[in-house]
């Protein structure tokens, strides 16, 4: 199995990329691409099977990587997670906040440690890495980071959580790229759309007519694939993204200047209409 990047074969050669989540979807995508670009990809995960394959996959295919099994919600496995990688290549070039997760859920039924879950693992998790991978290393070497964001800037109805936490990652990548610019660090995020990616078989069957109504919602008429959001990855970590950071590439096919993504059953609930002359045309027409 060999990936075909748009970039050039040795544009990261001789340098070493961390990749949360790397061990399926998105995260796979990066490290296969990476790896092609002559990279040494780390590939860190809670399950250490995905991370075999795809590590053994990447080094069929003539590539580097190595894997480590960290869960990014948990700060000493973080710290044990820098630890390592630092110790086995010497130095880190570039991180892939990939990893995260969601489930679907109106608002209003997600239990407090559902809420806690999706939060700490996107939003602390992501936080975590950012600042150890400063502290530990790129404060002195600099460095690039890529986090993950969804396609929520007007709302995320059926996952607040993810909504939630996703926003707080765009506003921490902004004031990371501000106060890290000293060292040489650039912070900046990708907002995928509707991607078909092996992500989206977590979700139940009950969604699917959802998915299905947001493919026909967006203005390009399809999903997105896991190679076009890795190549946007790849460019922020790349050369020519030297004087980006700070910002959110959205990679949706046009979905966020326009789709719907819940459907509003038909109610009378609305709020009695209110009229600032309803008392004075009163008085008039008595």
């Amino acid at each position: 199995m060999h990936y075909r990047s748009i970039f050039r074969n040795d544009l990261f050669s001789g340098q070493t990329y961390l990749v949360t989540g790397g061990g399926t979807g998105i995260g796979r995508a990066v490290a296969h691409e990476l790896a092609s670009l002559g990279a040494h990809v780390v590939l860190a995960a809670r399950t250490e099977e995905n991370l075999i394959k795809t590590a053994t996959e990447i080094r069929e295919a003539g590539g580097a990587a190595s894997h480590v099994v960290c869960n990014i919600r948990e700060e000493e496995q973080v710290a044990a997670l820098f630890e390592r990688v630092l110790a086995e290549r010497g130095a880190l070039h570039g991180l892939v906040n990939n990893a995260g997760g969601q489930f679907v859920s109106p608002a209003e039924t997600i239990s407090l440690k559902g809420w806690r879950a999706v939060v700490e693992t996107n939003l602390t998790g992501t936080f975590l890495m950012c600042r150890v991978a400063f502290n530990r290393h790129m404060e002195a070497h600099g460095g690039a980071i890529v986090n993950m964001l969804i396609e929520m800037w007007r709302g995320f109805p059926g996952m607040a959580h993810s909504a939630a936490a996703r926003a707080g990652i765009e506003n921490l990548t902004k004031t990371l790229a501000v106060e890290w610019a000293r060292a040489g660090v650039r912070v900046n995020a990708v907002a995928p759309g509707l991607i078909a990616s092996s992500g989206l078989d977590r979700y139940p069957e009950a969604v699917r007519p959802m998915i299905e109504q947001n493919v026909r919602d967006i203005p390009l008429k399809r999903m997105g694939t896991e190679a076009e959001v890795s190549a946007a990855i790849v460019f922020l970590l790349s050369p020519a993204a030297a004087f980006i950071t700070g910002e959110s590439i959205r990679i949706d096919g046009g979905g966020s200047l326009w789709r719907k993504t819940w459907e509003v059953a038909e109610h009378g609930n609305a709020p009695a209409e209110y009229s600032g002359y309803l008392e004075e045309k009163k008085l008039v027409d008595s």
